[in-house]
Protein backbone atom coordinates (compact mmCIF):
# COMPACT_ATOMS: atom_id res chain seq x y z
CA UNK A 1 0.00 0.00 0.00
CA UNK A 2 1.49 3.26 -1.36
CA UNK A 3 1.67 6.52 0.81
CA UNK A 4 0.12 5.14 3.93
CA UNK A 5 -1.24 7.81 6.02
CA UNK A 6 -1.44 8.60 9.84
CA UNK A 7 -4.88 8.95 9.28
CA UNK A 8 -5.49 5.20 8.19
CA UNK A 9 -3.30 3.87 10.71
CA UNK A 10 -5.76 5.74 13.26
CA UNK A 11 -8.97 4.62 11.44
CA UNK A 12 -7.49 0.73 11.86
CA UNK A 13 -6.54 1.24 15.32
CA UNK A 14 -10.12 2.82 16.30
CA UNK A 15 -12.20 -0.44 14.52
CA UNK A 16 -10.10 -2.80 16.78
CA UNK A 17 -11.89 -3.25 20.39
CA UNK A 18 -9.07 -5.51 21.69
CA UNK A 19 -5.18 -5.09 20.86
CA UNK A 20 -2.05 -6.93 21.87
CA UNK A 21 0.65 -4.88 23.77
CA UNK A 22 4.18 -6.45 23.63
CA UNK A 23 7.07 -5.08 26.13
CA UNK A 24 10.41 -6.46 27.41
CA UNK A 25 10.16 -8.24 30.55
CA UNK A 26 12.92 -7.77 33.30
CA UNK A 27 14.36 -11.00 32.24
CA UNK A 28 14.43 -9.65 28.33
CA UNK A 29 12.02 -12.00 26.89
CA UNK A 30 9.37 -10.14 24.54
CA UNK A 31 5.75 -10.77 26.40
CA UNK A 32 2.31 -10.12 24.77
CA UNK A 33 -0.69 -8.59 26.65
CA UNK A 34 -4.38 -8.19 25.56
CA UNK A 35 -5.68 -4.66 26.01
CA UNK A 36 -8.27 -2.34 25.57
CA UNK A 37 -7.89 0.99 24.39
CA UNK A 38 -10.26 3.50 25.89
CA UNK A 39 -9.52 6.05 23.38
CA UNK A 40 -7.50 6.68 20.38
CA UNK A 41 -6.74 10.15 19.63
CA UNK A 42 -6.10 11.72 15.91
CA UNK A 43 -2.15 11.86 16.24
CA UNK A 44 -2.53 7.77 16.65
CA UNK A 45 -1.79 8.19 20.06
CA UNK A 46 -3.83 5.55 22.72
CA UNK A 47 -5.00 5.90 26.42
CA UNK A 48 -5.40 2.45 28.34
CA UNK A 49 -6.35 1.83 32.21
CA UNK A 50 -3.36 -0.99 33.98
CA UNK A 51 -3.54 -2.67 37.32
CA UNK A 52 -0.48 -1.28 38.57
CA UNK A 53 0.59 -3.99 40.84
CA UNK A 54 0.71 -6.21 37.82
CA UNK A 55 3.67 -7.34 36.22
CA UNK A 56 2.82 -5.90 32.83
CA UNK A 57 2.91 -2.52 34.75
CA UNK A 58 6.31 -2.93 36.19
CA UNK A 59 8.18 -4.13 32.50
CA UNK A 60 6.53 -0.76 31.28
CA UNK A 61 8.09 1.40 34.00
CA UNK A 62 11.11 -0.56 33.24
CA UNK A 63 11.26 -0.17 29.52
CA UNK A 64 8.30 2.53 28.01
CA UNK A 65 8.98 1.26 24.34
CA UNK A 66 6.11 -0.83 23.46
CA UNK A 67 4.55 -2.27 19.89
CA UNK A 68 0.77 -2.72 19.47
CA UNK A 69 -0.38 -5.16 17.47
CA UNK A 70 -3.90 -5.10 15.31
CA UNK A 71 -5.13 -7.69 13.40
CA UNK A 72 -7.65 -8.73 11.47
CA UNK A 73 -8.85 -10.80 8.65
CA UNK A 74 -6.37 -10.18 5.47
CA UNK A 75 -4.58 -7.41 7.45
CA UNK A 76 -2.31 -6.39 9.94
CA UNK A 77 -0.85 -3.37 11.70
CA UNK A 78 1.91 -2.46 14.12
CA UNK A 79 2.51 0.31 16.05
CA UNK A 80 5.62 1.64 17.93
CA UNK A 81 5.69 3.62 20.82
CA UNK A 82 6.63 4.47 24.25
CA UNK A 83 3.99 4.67 27.05
CA UNK A 84 3.64 7.17 30.04
CA UNK A 85 2.01 6.96 33.36
CA UNK A 86 -0.30 9.49 33.73
CA UNK A 87 -1.91 10.73 36.61
CA UNK A 88 -5.09 12.49 35.60
CA UNK A 89 -8.49 12.46 37.49
CA UNK A 90 -10.45 14.64 34.51
CA UNK A 91 -8.96 11.97 32.17
CA UNK A 92 -9.57 8.65 33.88
CA UNK A 93 -13.50 9.64 34.68
CA UNK A 94 -13.73 10.70 30.73
CA UNK A 95 -12.30 7.28 29.90
CA UNK A 96 -14.34 4.78 32.50
CA UNK A 97 -17.04 3.02 31.53
CA UNK A 98 -18.89 -0.03 32.71
CA UNK A 99 -16.61 -2.68 31.18
CA UNK A 100 -13.82 -1.71 33.72
CA UNK A 101 -15.77 -2.65 36.34
CA UNK A 102 -14.47 -6.40 35.58
CA UNK A 103 -11.10 -5.14 36.50
CA UNK A 104 -11.06 -2.57 38.92
CA UNK A 105 -13.55 -1.34 41.93
CA UNK A 106 -14.04 1.94 40.50
CA UNK A 107 -12.15 4.94 40.14
CA UNK A 108 -11.23 4.81 43.66
CA UNK A 109 -9.43 1.63 43.32
CA UNK A 110 -5.74 2.38 44.42
CA UNK A 111 -4.83 -0.26 41.74
CA UNK A 112 -6.04 1.71 38.86
CA UNK A 113 -3.52 3.17 36.50
CA UNK A 114 -3.71 5.20 33.41
CA UNK A 115 -1.88 4.88 30.79
CA UNK A 116 -0.80 7.24 27.35
CA UNK A 117 0.41 5.34 24.53
CA UNK A 118 2.39 7.54 22.31
CA UNK A 119 2.92 6.56 18.87
CA UNK A 120 5.93 6.87 17.09
CA UNK A 121 5.87 4.78 13.80
CA UNK A 122 3.33 1.73 12.22
CA UNK A 123 3.92 -0.69 9.51
CA UNK A 124 0.98 -2.41 7.93
CA UNK A 125 0.82 -5.49 5.98
CA UNK A 126 -2.24 -6.08 4.29
CA UNK A 127 -4.66 -6.91 1.48
CA UNK A 128 -6.49 -4.32 -0.37
CA UNK A 129 -10.47 -4.15 -0.09
CA UNK A 130 -10.91 -5.23 3.39
CA UNK A 131 -12.10 -8.12 4.92
CA UNK A 132 -14.18 -9.67 2.07
CA UNK A 133 -11.80 -8.76 -0.49
CA UNK A 134 -9.09 -10.51 2.13
CA UNK A 135 -11.19 -13.64 2.69
CA UNK A 136 -12.03 -14.05 -1.18
CA UNK A 137 -8.18 -14.00 -2.03
CA UNK A 138 -7.35 -16.47 0.75
CA UNK A 139 -9.89 -18.81 -0.78
CA UNK A 140 -8.85 -17.82 -4.65
CA UNK A 141 -5.07 -18.50 -3.69
CA UNK A 142 -5.76 -21.58 -1.53
CA UNK A 143 -7.46 -23.15 -4.85
CA UNK A 144 -5.23 -21.95 -7.30
CA UNK A 145 -1.91 -21.91 -5.45
CA UNK A 146 -1.42 -18.64 -6.66
CA UNK A 147 0.86 -15.86 -4.57
CA UNK A 148 -0.75 -13.42 -1.99
CA UNK A 149 -1.34 -9.74 -3.49
CA UNK A 150 -0.95 -7.99 0.01
CA UNK A 151 1.02 -4.70 0.60
CA UNK A 152 3.54 -3.14 2.76
CA UNK A 153 4.24 0.09 4.31
CA UNK A 154 5.80 1.90 7.17
CA UNK A 155 4.40 5.34 8.20
CA UNK A 156 6.51 7.84 10.62
CA UNK A 157 3.73 9.07 13.17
Amino acid sequence: MADFTKEQVVKIMREERLVMMASLSESGKIQTHPMTPQEITDDADAWFFIALNSDQARQIKANREVNLAFAETGSWLSVSGTIEFVEDRAQAEKLWNKGMEAYFEGLNDPNLGLIRFNSESAQFWGTPGGKVMALAEIVKNRLTGADHDGTSDTVEL
